[in-house]
């Protein structure tokens, strides 16, 4: 009856605003089924997550606040396990050795790498390149354990490095790095740094891959030298790369384990001692699980401290 009230094209308005209508109607029931079936694809996931990481991590920061040797009755004590943590000298001293070693984990990888890749990007022969990034990358497949191992023989009196010096007439310097309280946290380090460099130098390189060559190219033409483009092209482009590296670097010294066990234990007396030792010292050994709890707790907020500000200050600038 109203139909006939309209015109043909009129009449075709009204079919198109209907059909919107109907399309608005079935939209949310379709958004809210695919919600769903996003939810079920997440769901196995996110139990594992639940049980094997978030669960272990409240249970963690539970057993922080009382007494407990693993087995009998746990007695709460409140914060004074992370009193002790801030008091006893080789609890924070094991939190300094590790900031220390950020010095060989990171900084150093990252600066050395960061001209390694410039010199490989420089490079003619692409056979070239692509040696000196396997030769280079190889340690970062080498488990740190492993790692540990083979430097803790090739650091030993008569290892590799002593034996080295004496043949090219430095015998004088030969030591026992990993056995001296003078010497044995540098020479973690060193381990430390030999397993991250790889990384840092292939992840510049695949940064600086994706520079506009334009640049460079219009830098050399109104006359910058190979320091100039470094500053002015090559590091601006490689903001998201450094942060990746300085957060993932970062963490590994931090929370470094495997490497200081396996070459020294926290050894000679506390010298090379980490969190991470300490952690399964007190836990394990000493059967204070309160105390290796608070330890671990501390660390972990050490360790979001330091990543959480200088991820916001990477993602800042490059936004």
């Amino acid at each position: 009856m109203f139909d006939s009230q309209f015109t043909p094209n009129q009449q075709s308005v009204v079919t198109i605003m209907d059909s919107h209508k109907a399309a608005k109607a079935v939209k949310p029931k379709r958004n809210m089924s695919l919600g769903l079936v996003s939810l079920l694809f997440l769901a196995p996931a996110l139990v594992f997550y639940i049980a094997f990481e978030l669960w272990p991590i409240i249970q963690t920061i539970w057993y922080s606040f009382y007494e407990w040797n693993g087995i009998d009755a746990s007695t709460f004590i409140g914060v004074e396990n992370y009193i002790t943590v801030f008091t006893d000298p080789d609890l924070y001293g094991s939190i300094l050795h590790s900031f220390y070693l950020i010095i060989f984990f990171s900084i150093i990888p990252i600066v050395l790498g960061l001209i390694i890749a410039v010199l490989i990007k420089d490079m003619k022969s692409k056979v070239g390149r692509s040696f000196a990034q396997v030769c280079l990358f190889l340690p970062r497949v080498i488990p740190g354990a492993a790692a540990g191992v083979a430097w803790t023989w090739m650091l030993a009196d008569k290892g590799t490095a002593n034996q080295l010096l004496r043949a090219v007439g430095l015998g004088d310097f030969a030591h026992v790095w990993l056995g001296d309280q003078s010497t044995s946290l540098n020479a973690v380090g060193v381990i430390g740094f030999w397993l991250q460099l790889g990384f840092c130098v292939v992840l510049l390189l695949s940064g600086i891959g994706g520079i506009d060559q334009s640049l460079y190219e219009a830098a050399s033409l109104d006359g910058a030298g190979w320091w100039r483009q470094l500053f002015s092209i090559t590091l601006p482009g490689l903001r998201g790369q450094i942060g990746v590296c300085l957060t993932m670097t970062i963490i590994s010294a931090l929370a470094s384990f495997d490497v200081v066990y396996m070459s020294t234990q926290g050894g000679p007396g506390t010298s090379t001692m980490v969190p991470g030792v300490q952690v399964y010292r007190l836990a394990f050994t000493q059967q204070s699980v309160g105390l290796a709890s608070a330890l671990a707790v501390t660390l972990m907020i050490l360790v979001l401290l330091v990543v959480g500000p200088l991820q916001r200050l990477v993602n800042g600038k490059e936004q």
